[in-house]
């Protein structure tokens, strides 16, 4: 009597095993930002590499396409420094904002409401998603209020208003248009330039604007993407999750500084606002957006009302 032979088990390709494996594990966080609002700051020198824009553009289209609202904010301080020089015009910071008087501002709107929306919003239409580009003019999206500073002076130990020229930041945001346009399965991708009531234009930080967005939205994320990988302690290891309570203890004893210290409170105010969690992270990292959303414990740091 011949022998029955069992039928060999299938080849699969381990590396589209992996690729199942990774989806199947990624299901559940699916699940859990169905419908809600994502509002992603991008900005940082990643912008100017194709590569990682082609990407940065997939990821935001897949995030539509699993059910997710995405809303892009963008910045482009390198793009405009770039554009400054190139038409000899002199700029300076203080506290870290640009000084903008009207020759600046026109070169900052020519920019971020112009070349560079437009090129991130045909990104991800290239990548199969439905973008609109747009700047805080528009439909009235982002109205704004003129930003003052105060600095001591050194020799009188006065304090002195130091105009910085057409800054401005977010007084009210148009979030039915948003609204609409989520309806509408379109993706918005803004730029940072709002209007005041005296019918100028504002240059608004692109942190600032979405931290903003984001609670006006009541997204359930922000995700604030820069070039460095999150909080760090003093021994320069990533802290993953972070309170306010918490947050303003690492600024008291220093080690929350500088450039990060804008950041953190730029999530303090989303996440006062009602924005269940806000996330600094290394907008270098391959598929940051991804990670972050779909994998345990993310790839950030994570400040929330409550510890995790």
């Amino acid at each position: 009597m011949a022998e029955k032979k069992e039928n060999p088990a299938p080849t699969v390709d381990p590396e589209a095993m992996a690729k199942s494996r990774t989806l199947a594990e990624a299901l559940p966080y699916m699940r859990r930002y169905a419908n809600k609002t994502v509002v992603v700051k991008y900005g940082g020198h990643a912008m100017g590499d194709e590569a990682v824009a082609a990407e940065f553009a997939r990821d935001i289209v897949l995030l539509k396409q699993v059910g997710i609202n995405p809303i892009v904010v963008h910045g482009g301080g390198p793009q405009i420094a770039q554009m400054l020089d190139k038409l000899g015009i002199k700029s300076s910071f203080i506290d870290g904002l640009r000084v903008t008087d009207e020759k600046t501002v026109e070169v900052v709107e020519m920019v971020l409401a112009g070349s560079l929306n437009k090129q991130i919003a045909a990104a991800i239409n290239r990548a199969g998603g439905v973008a609109l580009g747009l700047c805080g003019k528009d439909g009235h999206l982002i109205r704004a209020k003129k930003v003052t500073r105060t600095k001591r002076d050194p020799d009188s130990n006065i304090e002195k208003v130091v105009d910085l020229g057409f800054v401005g930041e977010p007084e009210v945001i148009n979030a039915n248009l948003l609204e609409t346009l989520d309806k509408s399965g379109i993706i918005p991708v803004i730029a940072p330039v709002g209007f005041g009531a005296d019918g100028r234009t504002y240059n608004i930080n692109a942190d600032t604007a979405a931290g903003a967005i984001a609670g006006a939205m009541r997204a359930t994320r922000l995700l604030m993407m820069t070039d460095v990988v999150g909080v760090l302690d003093k021994q320069k290891k990533l802290m993953q999750h972070l309170t306010p309570q918490r947050v303003h203890e690492l600024i008291a004893d220093g080690t929350i500084s500088g450039g990060m210290i804008p950041k953190v409170e730029t999530c303090l105010s989303a996440v006062a606002q009602g924005v269940e969690g806000a996330v600094i992270l290394d907008g270098r990292l391959p598929h940051a957006i991804l990670l972050e959303l779909f994998s345990d414990g993310g790839v950030g740091t994570l400040i929330g009302r409550t510890a995790t």
